[in-house]
């Protein structure tokens, strides 16, 4: 029997759930879950490392290693295939800005800048 997913401390909402190549007609769509987001929006975006992130999520540096892969290869396959994507669902937990928190944003769309 496999271990209960841990839910993943998610700091944002991405504004847009949907992204699609101009003129798309393909109802094909990709769909990445909010915690693969958010560790696109960690890594990439913000700069922490994978231990860090993982720290960030509430997860395992193995577990972000994982979901890293799979958002890396989503976003991926929907560039070149010209693919739209949909960001939603997944095991999560908005951030209450409890210790770990990247401080970079809010779950309610307020600003928190570093140092308050």
């Amino acid at each position: 029997m496999p271990r209960p997913q841990r839910c993943r401390r998610v700091c944002s909402l991405p504004k847009t759930g949907e992204f699609a190549p101009s003129g798309c007609t393909d109802n094909t769509a990709i769909i990445m879950g909010i915690d693969e987001y958010e560790v696109i929006r960690l890594i990439d975006w913000i700069g922490l490392t994978q231990e860090q992130c993982a720290a960030q999520i509430n997860v395992s540096r193995t577990t972000v290693t994982g979901i890293y892969d799979s958002a890396r290869r989503k976003l991926a396959d929907a560039l070149v295939h010209g693919k739209r994507l949909l960001i939603e669902g997944g095991h999560i937990e908005l951030c209450k800005h409890a210790g770990s928190c990247c401080h970079t944003c809010c779950h309610a769309g307020k600003s928190i800048h570093k140092g308050e």
